[in-house]
């Protein structure tokens, strides 16, 4: 495909609550695979919006684990097509802790982040069906 298709550096952001249900680890520590569930969500959009179809992962290149997420965190989850072939989809993903708990203060304070987390990153590939 062309350097010019406009599928290219289009970019889904999604934002999710992370329950403290969900806390799987002292700490209340959410374990990495949450992220990896959130991409998945994510990517379905991505190829919804480019082929008006919900895809199918096939693989992931690379994956970073940075920085902790918790149970309390908002995170933004944010997806971008670097790459358009005819079938395969390549998606940069990012995983951003944007707003943060706070239990120190009492049970339900939280606050907005200045900077947000970058808590997790990757690539994958999405394939479609091929066009009719």
């Amino acid at each position: 495909m062309s350097e010019q298709d406009p599928r290219l550096g289009l970019t889904v952001t999604h934002r999710r609550y992370v329950p403290y249900s969900h806390a799987h680890y002292a700490g209340n520590l959410v374990d990495g695979a949450y992220a990896l569930g959130l991409f998945g969500d994510v990517a379905t959009e991505v190829c919804i919006r480019t082929d008006g179809d919900e895809g199918l992962f096939a693989s992931y290149s690379d994956v970073q684990f940075r920085a902790p997420m918790k149970a309390g965190d908002v995170l933004e989850v944010v997806a971008t097509v670097t790459r358009v072939g005819t079938r395969s989809r390549t998606i940069d993903f990012a995983a951003r802790v944007v707003c943060r708990g706070r239990p120190d203060r009492s049970e339900s304070a939280a606050e907005v982040l200045d900077e947000p987390i970058v808590a997790v990153t990757a690539t994958g590939t999405v394939v479609v069906p091929p066009a009719p």
